[in-house]
Order: structure tokens, then sequence, then C-alpha cells
């Protein structure tokens, strides 16, 4: 894959990810399968990039996310942040590491202790790393709340007296405490109002800014990751099916999976939505724990040949930046697809 970002340092590096959740049936639990939430993920993040992650619910988005943090202990792969191993880091040099990399969770309702005051979420990050003084903390607690437009009055107030996007910030707060260089959102705005959506994004933009951070902006709202995301990457079925840079893969998506994801985006315009050309995909999305021999996407892929119900593709970079995991793209294609895709005795 060719540097698309010049000299820009890669912060993250995520290769061959796996996390695979074991099966257990009959008395004994025994492992009968496993469910392949993320099966061979690899990407990369350059510092102060926005990079989307989209596909629609249940593909493995959120657990790809969690997996690159350690919240979830990988099956197996690689995650290098700021130069250092994770994926397999002992608790020690883990703990050590935190304050680098933070979350932001879809629920901020569910992610917030309900009998802690706001000033306690916020401060307990700089309680478990920081020997800050009682002042010096507090000192900080305002701070945070200044950054994410909270008023400080609110500081003593419990989480149940705040709104959706109130909370949020809360939670982007707490995020913050500890200076992170990078931030997993994982949809932080998919619980919330859309008229404050736009304040929540706008804040992480102005905090991107101001900071230098670094986002893996988790979202299945792609109008939304069109405005923040500065590469894209596409997921199905726990693999990445396209990654490029935002405007290249909007404008012209080459993985039939992003064609089609693109294509249900509501249009706002009633007569461009009535004259649409959308591509409605037949089927439902095979289990994880049994995913389709070949690639992924071959049962319900509109120009599936017989090579994708085979084998799985590997992914390729065919543009600059844009790399891709589709046969329609891959040499090993070429004549033995033409050939197995031609009619007998043609």
């Amino acid at each position: 894959m060719s540097d698309t970002k010049g000299a820009r340092k890669k912060l993250v590096e995520v290769k061959n990810l796996k996390m695979h959740f074991p099966i257990r049936t009959g008395l004994l639990r025994r492992v009968t399968g496993a469910v392949k939430a993320v099966d061979d993920v690899s990407f990369d993040i350059f510092e102060g990039e926005t990079l989307g992650l989209v596909g629609e619910s249940g593909c493995g988005k959120s657990t790809c996310g969690r997996a690159v943090l350690r919240l979830y202990e990988p099956t197996a792969g690689s995650i290098i942040l700021d130069g250092e191993e994770i994926a397999h880091a002992p608790f020690d040099t883990l703990r050590r590491l935190r304050p680098k990399m933070q979350m932001v969770f879809q629920d901020p309702q569910a992610s917030l202790n309900p009998r802690m005051t706001v000033a306690s979420i916020i401060g307990e990050p700089l309680s478990e790393h920081s020997k800050m003084s009682s002042k010096d903390r507090l000192a900080r607690i305002y701070e945070l709340m200044d950054a994410v437009g909270l008023n400080r009055d609110f500081a003593n107030r419990y989480p149940h007296e705040f709104s959706g996007g109130q909370r949020q910030r809360i939670g982007i707060a707490r995020a913050l405490a500890l200076n992170p260089k990078f931030i997993v959102c994982d949809e932080p705005i998919a619980a919330l109002d859309v008229s404050i959506q736009a304040q929540v994004v706008n804040l992480l933009e102005d905090l991107q800014d101001r900071l230098g951070l670094t986002y893996l902006f988790i979202s299945h709202d792609l109008s939304m990751v069109r405005h923040i995301a500065d590469r894209v990457v596409v997921m199905y079925l726990g693999k990445v099916a396209e990654i490029g840079p935002r405007d290249g893969l909007y404008d012209d998506p080459l993985h039939p999976y992003t064609r089609a994801l693109l294509s249900a985006v509501p249009e706002p315009d009633p007569a461009s939505h009535d004259t649409a050309n959308r591509t409605i995909l037949q089927g439902d999305v095979p289990s994880p724990a049994n995913p389709p021999k070949g690639c992924n996407f071959s049962t319900r892929c509109p120009v599936a040949m017989p090579i994708c119900h085979q084998v799985d593709p590997t992914m390729r970079e065919v543009k600059p930046g844009r790399v891709v995991a589709c046969h329609l793209y891959t040499e090993t294609t070429n004549e033995t697809a033409v050939h197995a895709a031609e009619p007998a005795g043609a």
C-alpha cells in the first residue's frame, strides 16, 4: 500500500487483525465453532487524520475498534500504536500506553456511571493515571468542561440530569482527560437527535484542530463520514472490502458492496431521489459464524463470478491510495475468471 500521506507518520498500524468469539455448545460447553467478527483486517491511520470505518450493522466495525484499543483480546494479528506493539502486550505495558489511546462510546447513557457526578467521571482517568493534587485535578476538570462546552456549575450533577448531547460531551471530556494521541469514536452520534449530531461532530473537528488528535470514526451514517473523514475503510462481514481517500471512494466506488452502500444514501432532492440508480442487494447477510466460501460478499454480489465462490480475494492497490478486495481487480482473475464465466460450448 503506498503512503498516500507522503512523509506523514503512521500513528496506528493494524495488520491481519482477527477477533473470533468461540461458540460453546453441549453440556461440557465444548468449543464447536467461532463467530468471526473481525477476520484478517489491515489498515493504517496517519497522525492528525480521521479514518472513517463504515459498513452495515453487524459487519464488525465496533468490535474492530475495541480490539484496536485492546478492550478485547485479539485472536491474532498485530496492532502498533506510536511505534509500540500492543496486540499482545502485557498488562503493565498496556496500562502505561492507555493515556495515549481513548474511546468515545456509542451510548452516552450506558457508558457513564449513574452513581458518579460529572466531576468524578471526568476526573477518574486523572486519579488512575496521574499524581495530580485535588486542586490541580479540579482545575483540569473545569478546563475539560470548558473545552467541550459544558457549564462548570454542572460539575456536581449526575448523568441522568443531562440531555443525550450533553452526556456525549461528558464522554468526550473524559476521553480527553489524559491528552491522548488517538481516539476511537464508536458511532458517537448514533444515539443523538439529528439537531445535536452536527454539534458533536463540529466539536470533535474543533478539538482535532486544536489538540492534533487522530480519530478512528466508526459509523453507518455515510453522509456524516463524508463530512468528517479523510480516508474511508469499508467493511463487510468482518473483512475489509475497500480503502480509499474520501472523495475518490465516494465519487468512484470500486467494490460492488461500496457501490450498493453508497447508492442507499438518501437524496435530499426529491427529483434526484426518484430517478437515482440504486443497487438493491438480494438475500440476507450471512452469519459471521458460518461465512460463505470464497468472497464474503459473493452470495449477494450482483456481478459475482464463479471464482468469487471459490477463492477469497486479496487486498490489492489498483490506483494510488485505492485498495480493494475484489476479483474484478485481481490479476489471478484474468483469463481464469473469464473462461469460468463463459457458458459451456462457447
